[in-house]
């Protein structure tokens, strides 16, 4: 399907915009909710979606590397250690609301049925935050065994490219549905 220019610019307008108010709003939200500054003790009881999302990781992740034969701790909110050994800490930068902004971004500006764009928000989150946990498990124990990552890129870069290569591959199966809903009527 060729897009019209009004379509690509509302298209464009609606991602901009859904896209900078799911990045600020996370960074936003998680200021509100750390001590100090303009700390708001009801949004870090109740809206810390930074604080769920780092635990969710770090709960994930220890889960993860255990079924490698890996024990590994969690010592505090932050980090999650390898026991008798090193460990990581898993900071803002970590939590990936910047890859899933832009995919939150994409299917609101995109036109498809609710139910479709609802299922494919939701599956593209957790195929994202899959990415996330398989990218701290091998920094976990890259970090123990003294593995470098390839070509010298951090671990930040490597989940940015496997991420927004997920993206762009369910990117292209999400279209070809809407185009099948569109031909097909159903």
């Amino acid at each position: 399907m060729i897009l019209t220019d009004k379509k690509f610019i509302r298209f464009l307008l609606v991602f901009a915009a859904t896209f900078l108010f799911f990045y600020f709003a996370a960074q936003f939200i998680t200021g509100l909710a750390v001590p100090g500054g303009s700390y708001s003790k009801f949004v870090e009881k109740y809206v810390d979606v930074a604080g769920w999302l780092r635990s969710s990781l770090i709960v994930a992740t220890k889960m993860f590397v255990t079924l490698f034969g890996i024990n590994a701790v969690r010592t505090d909110e932050y980090v999650l250690r390898i026991i008798n050994a090193n460990g990581i800490r898993i900071v803002y930068s970590c939590l990936g609301f910047g890859v899933m902004s832009f995919w939150i971004a994409y299917i609101v500006a995109t036109v498809a049925k609710l139910k479709s764009k609802v299922k494919w928000l939701l599956g593209g989150l957790v195929i994202i935050w899959i990415i996330n946990v398989i990218r701290i498990s091998m920094v976990l124990v890259a970090g123990n065994k003294g593995w470098k990552f390839p070509f010298g890129w951090d671990h930040h870069t490597w989940f940015n490219i496997v991420a927004y290569c997920a993206i762009f591959a369910m990117m292209y199966f999400f279209e070809k549905e809407i185009k099948k809903v569109q031909v097909h009527g159903s």
